[in-house]
């Protein structure tokens, strides 16, 4: 079973809202059931502030409700809870001064490879400017004696799973027409 995300602090909450068993409590955080019982009778606790898995998405009301009318029955964690899942994946990634000079290579890549993708898909893909994918696509750019075709995903400006749903969606394009 996946542990929630700070499993102390929900413990807390849990403790604090609910009328839960210290054992059910004690499953659904992966900790020991004395450190639950620690939790609800130490005076250290009273500063730490609890953390609602509800309202991040860890448990619904319906699951703690059931839980509380059968003690036997263990919490259920809603989905698999990641960063991005709580937060939201972010949109923008940070690419080191080193690493720069490499995504014209990632983009040789991609027109190489899948000459099909538009400008707008490269784009979002490695994460760069139109006006660089034309240059590279003319050979035009400032550096284009050097620009070598290379993976981007083995550059790290994209993850395999990336690559692979647009690559799907551009072979379900292609076979609409």
């Amino acid at each position: 079973m996946t542990a929630p995300l700070m499993p102390k602090a929900t413990a807390v909450w849990l403790i604090e809202n609910t009328s839960l068993s210290f054992k059910q409590v004690a499953e659904f955080c992966t900790l020991h059931i004395l450190e639950v019982q620690n939790l609800a009778d130490s005076e250290l606790t009273q500063g730490m502030v609890g953390f609602d898995p509800i309202a991040s998405g860890q448990l619904t009301l319906e699951e703690i409700h059931r839980c509380e009318h059968d003690v036997s029955a263990k919490l259920q964690i809603s989905v698999a809870i990641s960063a991005d899942s709580v937060l939201g994946k972010k949109r923008t990634r940070y690419t080191p001064l080193a690493r720069r000079q490499e995504r014209p290579d990632a983009i040789a890549w991609l027109i190489k490879y899948y000459p099909d993708l538009s400008d707008n898909q490269i784009s979002r893909l490695v994460g760069t400017t139109k006006p660089t994918i034309e240059a590279v696509r003319n050979k035009s750019h400032w550096n284009a004696n050097n620009i070598k075709p290379r993976n981007p995903v083995q550059l790290g400006f994209c993850s395999q799973s990336e690559l692979d749903n647009l690559v799907t969606t551009l072979k379900k394009n292609q076979e609409a027409v």
